[in-house]
C-alpha cells in the first residue's frame, strides 16, 4: 500500500514538473515567433498542460486499461471547467475576448459533440483516432493563421535562449513519460485493491491529478491579470484532450467506452455548453458563474463516489 501511494504521489510530482518545463520552453519559442498570448494559451500552453493526460492515456491504453484512458480525458475536461475554470473565476473574475466566445468555445463544444458521435458504436478505433487527429491539425493551422493578424504581447515565459528552451522541452517530455508510467501503475493498483472500476478511477483520481498543471497555470495567469492565458488554457486543453490525446491514443490502441454511463458524457458536454452563455454575460466569467460551475462539479463527484461505493 505504501509503495502504491508513493508511486502515485511521485508520478504526480514528476508529471507536474515535466508539464512546467514543457510549457516554459514551448512558450518561449512561441513568443520568439510572435504568437499572441491567447493563441499561446489555446495551443502551446494547452498542449503542455494536457501532456500529462497524453502520457497517462497512451500508457493506459497500451497496458489494456482503456477505461482509464477515456475516463482520464472525460474527467479532465469536466474538471477543467467545473473545478479549474470555476476556482480561477472565484479567485479573480476572468475577462473573455469576443473571439473566444465566437470561435474558441464553440470549437470546444464541437469537439465534445464529435467525440460523442464517434463513440456511438462503443469504441474509438484507429479510423476515429485519425479523424480526431485531422481535426486537431485543422485547429492548429487555423490558430496559427489568425495569430498572424494580431499583435503579439510580451508575457512572462521561459528563457530567451532557444537552446535552453529546447532543453526544457526535451526534459519536460521525459518527465511526462516517466511520471505517467508511475502515476498510472499506482492508480491501477489502487483501484484493484479497493475494487473500484477503471472508469471511476480515471474520472476522479487520475483526471484531477493530471489536471493540476491546468489549475496552477490558470490561477497564476488570472492573478497576474493574464485572463487570455487563463481562459485559453482551459478551452484549449479541453480541445487538445479530445482531438489530440484521444486521437493519438486511439491510433495506438482501440479505446472502449464500456463502464461509462450516459451521465459522464452528458456532464462533460453540458459544462462545455454552459461556458458559452457564462462568457457572453458581460464578456467575463465572474464569481457567481464560478460558484455555479463548482457546485455542479462537486455534485457530479459526490455521485461518482456514492455510485462507486454502492
Amino acid at each position: 500500500m505504501t509503495f502504491i501511494v508513493l508511486a502515485i504521489i511521485g508520478g504526480f510530482v514528476i508529471l507536474t514538473a515535466g508539464a512546467e518545463a514543457l510549457v516554459r520552453g514551448a512558450s518561449a519559442i512561441a513568443l520568439r515567433l510572435g504568437v499572441t498570448p491567447l493563441v499561446i494559451g489555446l495551443t502551446i500552453v494547452a498542449f503542455g498542460t494536457s501532456a500529462p493526460e497524453l502520457a497517462v492515456s497512451v500508457k493506459s491504453a497500451l497496458s489494456g486499461n482503456s477505461g482509464i484512458a477515456l475516463g482520464n480525458v472525460i474527467g479532465s475536461n469536466i474538471a477543467n471547467v467545473g473545478l479549474i475554470l470555476a476556482l480561477t473565476a472565484i479567485i479573480r473574475p476572468i475577462g473573455v475576448q469576443s473571439q473566444t466566445v465566437k470561435r474558441d468555445i464553440p470549437i470546444m463544444i464541437g469537439a465534445s459533440v464529435a467525440l460523442l458521435l464517434l463513440l456511438l458504436d462503443g469504441q474509438l478505433g484507429w479510423i476515429d483516432g485519425a479523424v480526431l487527429f485531422a481535426l486537431l491539425l485543422a485547429f492548429l493551422w487555423h490558430s496559427y493563421r489568425i495569430s498572424s493578424d494580431e499583435d503579439a504581447e510580451e508575457i512572462e515565459a521561459g528563457p530567451r535562449n532557444p537552446w535552453l528552451s529546447t532543453l526544457l522541452i526535451v526534459v519536460g517530455i521525459g518527465c511526462l513519460v516517466g511520471g505517467g508510467i508511475l502515476f498510472v501503475d499506482g492508480a491501477v493498483d489502487l483501484a484493484r485493491m479497493f475494487g473500484i472500476s477503471e472508469a471511476v478511477i480515471g474520472l476522479t483520481i487520475i483526471a484531477i491529478g493530471t489536471s493540476m498543471p491546468e489549475l496552477v497555470t490558470s490561477v497564476v495567469a488570472a492573478l497576474k491579470g493574464q485572463s487570455d492565458i487563463a481562459i485559453g488554457n482551459v478551452v484549449g486543453s479541453n480541445i487538445f484532450n479530445i482531438l489530440c490525446i484521444l486521437g493519438v491514443t486511439a491510433l495506438v490502441h482501440p479505446i472502449s467506452s464500456a463502464g461509462f454511463s450516459l451521465l459522464d458524457f452528458a456532464v462533460m458536454l453540458v459544462l462545455s455548453i454552459l461556458v458559452l452563455p457564462f462568457a457572453m454575460s458581460n464578456m467575463r466569467i465572474g464569481r457567481k458563474e464560478g460558484f455555479a460551475l463548482l457546485a455542479a462539479y462537486l455534485g457530479y463527484m459526490a455521485y461518482l463516489v456514492t455510485h462507486a461505493a454502492a
